[in-house]
């Protein structure tokens, strides 16, 4: 185990039981206004609006003095301007994208004041060009017209990451990228004006098992260029699978893991904090079933947060079911 993972495990059990049970004690008395939340999500039709969407549900439904409100975003760059900026009071986002609002990079002009819930579940870049074109590879993209994410969300974040590590954002090579999102992507490559698209998220992704299902797709195999990923950014990103038999895909394709963190301004109250951790371990099975099929969410996953720190409230949760 890594030193990094030993000190949340301590910072889990150090000083937090008088927290746990105070909450834990408040959560049973069921008293007081309801505490309303926005959620800042995705675009329409996406993923992240569908788990948002799905949370305020079971939040409505869990019997707790708690009410989300799920917003329509840009997604993941966009969530994190407005947890910062205070118009929102959760988010979801991608991790990579996270550890740079936390640390003050590029695009983000100063370190935001963001702390994370729960890691939730990993995403898998997708880069989808037809069967029958030529591209059989990421260098092949030189000179094409690529579907790089929309602006604001999280995949033109490792779209642009893998395109530099492939070399074809320095000048010589360039490709031409296109700031869509998912429906306009899959749209301009069904209509030829794009040449390939990216696109993260969970496996299937709706939208492309319908593409499939009429233009015969190739999806570019992506892990080799984890390591060199990892050594310029951190260990956000993981080596992962396209399994065969999604999208129709007759062997498993490597690609790129990303994870994708639920997360709170550190004035949320500590009681809705564990509140809403409450009804998300409670209802996970459901909450993914939206997004992406056979994963799993238990605590030991969920607090793999990286450069993000964990909510007090999220902290006394965790504290609280490891006992």
């Amino acid at each position: 185990m890594t030193s990094a993972k030993v000190g949340r495990r301590q910072a889990l059990r150090a000083g937090l039981g008088g927290v746990a049970a105070a909450v834990l004690s408040g959560c049973a008395e069921d008293t007081g206004p309801v505490q309303r939340l926005h959620l800042a999500t995705g675009p329409r039709g996406g993923p992240y609006n569908a788990f948002g969407r799905a949370l305020a549900r079971a939040v409505a439904g869990s019997g707790h003095r708690l009410e989300i409100a799920a917003v329509s975003t840009a997604a993941s760059v966009d969530n994190l301007r407005r947890l910062n900026d205070g118009s929102v009071e959760l988010a979801l986002a991608m991790a990579d994208a996270s550890e740079d609002a936390v640390q003050g990079r590029a695009p983000f002009l100063r370190k935001a004041a963001v702390t994370a819930l729960a890691r939730v579940y990993v995403n898998y870049t997708h880069l989808v060009v037809p069967a029958d074109g030529p591209v059989r590879s990421v260098k092949e993209l030189a000179g094409r017209q690529v579907a790089a994410g929309a602006a604001g969300s999280g995949v033109q974040v490792v779209a642009g990451r893998l395109l530099r590590a492939a070399g074809l954002l320095d000048g010589r090579s360039p490709i031409r990228e296109r700031r869509l999102g998912l429906a306009d992507s899959v749209d301009g490559l069904r209509a030829g004006t794009v040449d390939a698209l990216f696109w993260s998220g969970g496996v299937p992704t709706p939208a492309l098992s319908a593409l499939a299902a009429e233009l015969p797709l190739r999806f570019l195999p992506l892990d080799g260029y984890v390591s060199a990923l990892r050594k310029r950014h951190g260990p956000v990103y993981t080596t992962v699978t396209l399994p065969a038999g999604a999208y129709g895909l007759r062997e498993p394709v490597g690609t790129i893991g990303v994870g994708n963190y639920l997360l709170a301004r550190a004035d949320v109250p500590d009681r809705a904090v564990l509140e809403l951790l409450q009804v998300v371990f409670d209802q996970w099975r459901v909450l993914l079933r939206e997004v992406t099929a056979g994963a799993r969410l238990e605590p030991r996953f969920a607090i793999s947060t990286g450069q993000v720190p964990l909510h007090p409230g999220a902290k006394a949760y965790y504290r609280s079911v490891y006992g």
